[in-house]
């Protein structure tokens, strides 16, 4: 099945990757779009349009998960502003599961 993503007018959205673990929670799709806004936005508007990925993304606190790491354009949201960290249009936002190990 080629990748997918949800399009909107370029330029106005901020691009989501979502990581191929989460991927079948949010309709097999490999990017989503939302709106500019904040990370927490970000996380409505996934949790909106599919939901279910929030209970993934954040524990029962609200808080992100230990498990995943959100970065907004290469810089991790815990040395930014967290879930109050701004996206602006054209900003990508990735969300990659943390690995622990040996």
């Amino acid at each position: 099945m080629p990748e997918q993503t949800i399009s909107t007018p370029p330029g106005t959205r901020v691009v989501v990757s979502i990581p191929p673990t989460l991927r079948r929670f949010c309709g097999d799709h490999d990017q989503v779009e939302v709106a500019p806004g904040t990370v927490a936005d970000a996380i409505d508007q996934l949790h909106q349009r599919f939901n279910g990925i929030r209970d993934r993304l954040l524990d029962p606190s609200g808080n992100v998960r230990g498990s995943v790491l959100i970065f907004v354009n290469q810089e991790d949201i815990r040395f930014l502003e967290n879930q109050g960290t701004l996206i602006r249009p054209g900003d990508e936002v990735s969300i990659i599961p943390a690995f622990a190990g040996g």
